[in-house]
C-alpha cells in the first residue's frame, strides 16, 4: 500500500521547477511524470490582472503541455522562429529585460522624475505654498 502511495504522490509532485519573471508576466517550466512515470512538461504564463467589476486582482494562466515525443522538434521549430526574428531585424541583436529596464525612465511614484524636478525657486519653502484666504 505504501508503494502506490508513494507512486501515486510522485505522479501529483513537480519533479522540477523553475520560473522566469518577465514583466509584468511569469513564466513557469515545470516537468511532471505521468502514470506511467514518463516525464513531460508544462509551461505556464501567468498575468496578473484587475477585474474592475470587483476591484480584486486575480491571474490569468495560459498552459502549454509538451510531451517528450515532441521535444526535438518544438526545440527546433523555436530556435528556426528565433532565428527567423534576429533576420526580420537585421540582424539586430534582441535587447534583454535587463536592458530594455535600464532603458526606462526612472520613475518615482509613477511619475518621470524629470517632472518632478523643478527649480528650487518654484517650489514653495517647508513644502507649503503662499494662499492668502481673500483667495479661498
Amino acid at each position: 500500500m505504501d508503494n502506490e502511495h508513494e507512486s501515486s504522490k510522485r505522479r501529483t509532485d513537480d519533479i522540477y521547477s523553475k520560473s522566469l519573471r518577465a514583466g509584468n508576466r511569469t513564466y513557469f517550466f515545470d516537468v511532471k511524470s505521468t502514470k506511467s512515470e514518463d516525464l513531460y512538461l508544462t509551461i505556464t504564463e501567468s498575468k496578473r490582472r484587475f477585474n474592475n467589476d470587483n476591484g480584486k486582482f486575480f491571474y490569468e494562466k495560459h498552459k502549454l503541455f509538451l510531451y517528450p515525443e515532441d521535444f526535438a522538434s518544438f526545440q527546433d521549430n523555436l530556435q528556426a522562429t528565433l532565428d527567423k526574428i534576429s533576420e526580420l531585424n537585421g540582424g539586430k541583436e534582441i535587447v534583454t529585460r535587463s536592458e530594455l529596464d535600464e532603458q526606462r525612465e526612472p520613475r518615482e511614484n509613477g511619475i518621470p522624475k524629470a517632472e518632478q524636478s523643478k527649480p528650487d525657486e518654484e517650489k514653495p519653502a517647508g513644502g507649503f505654498s503662499d494662499v492668502s484666504f481673500e483667495d479661498l
